[in-house]
């Protein structure tokens, strides 16, 4: 048995499956820890939409970005739109297809501003024409929505494009945005679900996010059933091995079995005279 199990074939095979088993098992985990990341994100996103809307300030402030524990939360802000200042936000999915974010600054009573994505309107017909805004109403309005942090090329994916149209933008970041407007800005922005009194007409809500989960545990479970059928691979061909070695003479193609000792011996005598015969 040891002679079989030990031959350069066999060697270089256990250590293969040494190798594939330990990193299956590994990549079994690893997706399982994604699976459980994004699990305990989708939790804490459900559960600060479903929060009770507090007022913006509780949450942010004036140069400091949203905490990503407070994504999602809804907010409230009253004050008046500054639709001189407003930007379009590009290639954002909507109803529709690829379109536009509307994002207006929202001037509340002490002067400070909030960024408020007013929602989604459609691709103009060409990449310089002007889209047609639903223009933001007159007067103190008060608006609930989601609060996000602000966006960046990394936790985007986005890719900043110099060249655009006056007042488009590709990312809402906030603390660039709020270097060339005349106040102050809180941190964060914040995407429209309601507003009194409503604006008709007005752009398309950005639609809740949908639960990701992935497919992460699914893919878990891929790689240890994986590993199972490594494990069975090696013990069916250790079997294999071994049996071959019972039956054919080893798996170095060694002497054969025994001989049978009831035979009769060999006459070394009568096969020299038939020899000389």
């Amino acid at each position: 048995m040891l002679n079989v199990l030990t031959t350069p074939r066999m060697l270089a095979f256990h250590a293969l499956v040494l190798v594939v088993v330990p990193s299956f098992v590994w990549l079994g985990f690893w997706q399982l820890g994604r699976w459980e990341d994004k699990a305990a994100a989708a939790d804490l996103q459900e559960a600060n939409i479903a929060a009770e809307p507090v007022p913006v300030g509780e949450l942010t402030e004036v140069g400091r970005d949203v905490d990503r524990a407070d994504r999602w939360r809804s907010v409230t802000a009253t004050g008046t739109y500054d639709p001189e200042h407003e930007l379009l936000v590009r290639n954002r999915d909507g109803s529709q297809g690829v379109g536009l974010y509307v994002l207006t600054p929202l001037v509340t009573a002490d002067g400070t501003a909030v960024l408020v994505n007013r929602g989604w309107i459609g691709q103009p017909p060409t990449a310089t024409s002007a889209p047609e805004v639903p223009p933001a109403p007159r007067g103190e309005v008060t608006v609930t929505g989601r609060l996000q942090y602000s966006e960046t090329p990394e936790n985007t994916g986005i890719r900043v494009r110099e060249g655009l149209p006056e007042g488009q933008i590709m990312v809402i970041d906030v603390a660039e945005i709020a270097s060339g407007l005349p106040y102050d800005v809180y941190g964060g922005f914040v995407e429209l679900t309601d507003q009194e009194p409503a604006s008709d007409p007005a752009p398309e809500p950005v639609a809740a996010p949908e639960t990701n989960m992935g497919m992460n545990l699914s893919y878990a479970v891929q790689w240890w059933v994986f590993t199972v059928i490594a494990v069975v691979g090696w013990v069916v061909l250790m079997r294999r091995e071994l049996a071959d070695a019972r039956s054919g003479g080893g798996p170095t193609g060694g002497p054969g079995p025994d001989p049978d000792p009831a035979a009769p011996a060999a006459d070394p005598a009568a096969d020299t005279a038939a020899a000389r015969g």
